[in-house]
């Protein structure tokens, strides 16, 4: 019997990286929007991790993003974003912060649409919580906590990053739809088995959070949301 040829279509992982770096190429022109879901698993490090990226081993492919934060675990557990926007939009200029917030709140709605009580993470409750929550896995995204990314019930289920050129914003983002195994993460870079052990305990899935979660659906409610969040204003007559 004949192998199956491989596959020419890159991973997801990869073609979600080349889109956000085809985005802030030139400058941006318009808002546009990307969900993103994975098939095969893939560790995508922040653009200052470098030095975990030399030390990664194994068969599991490992990227380097251009926004900043903590390694990621893509797969088939989590529904990716990227948002481009132009340097002068609105929802750009607000700040380096506050910029995160409508894309927080995005991603909340979707989810609590589908049934999963979540909440975009507002800075004055942020800095109320002690250090070592904010802070739990210092090298991974979902290891700590940043203004407006979301929680539910307490632990953190979705995380945001963004780059910021001359060219334009570029907001991505990670929704977990079922529990990550990071142990395969921890793994790969050769990082303490105990991390995994508190990323476990500090992060959830929306299929744990509720029985029968809608993965498809929520993907189709948070792409309505961000549509209709991102579609240019009429103008008065």
């Amino acid at each position: 019997m004949t192998a199956p040829l491989p596959s020419l279509t890159p991973p997801e992982a990869v073609r979600e990286q080349l889109w956000n770096e085809q985005q802030l190429a030139q400058p941006v022109a318009m808002p546009s929007f990307r969900l993103w879901r994975y098939r095969e698993s893939a560790i995508v490090l922040g653009c200052s991790q470098r030095r975990l990226l030399a030390q990664a081993a194994g068969p599991m492919p490992v990227l380097l993003r251009q926004s900043g934060g903590g390694a990621v675990l893509t797969g088939p557990w989590m529904l990716g974003l990227s948002v481009a926007l132009p340097a002068d939009h609105p929802l750009a200029r607000q700040g380096l912060v506050a910029s995160y917030r409508w894309l927080g709140e995005a991603l909340a709605q979707a989810l609590r649409q589908g049934g999963v009580e979540a909440q975009a993470l507002a800075p004055e409750v942020l800095r109320a919580m002690p250090a070592e929550r904010r802070t739990a896995v210092a090298w991974a995204c979902f290891g700590g906590l940043s203004p407006w990314e979301v929680l539910a019930g307490g632990r953190k289920i979705a995380g945001l990053a963004q780059v910021r050129r001359a060219s334009g914003v570029l907001l991505v983002g990670g929704l977990l739809l079922q529990r990550s195994p990071w142990q395969l993460m921890c793994e790969a870079l050769g990082c303490a088995a105990a991390d995994a052990q508190v990323l476990a305990a500090t992060t959830i899935g929306a299929g744990e959070a509720i029985a029968h979660f809608d993965a498809h659906a929520c993907a189709l409610r948070l792409e309505q949301v961000l549509a209709a969040t991102l579609e240019p204003q009429a103008c008065p007559p």
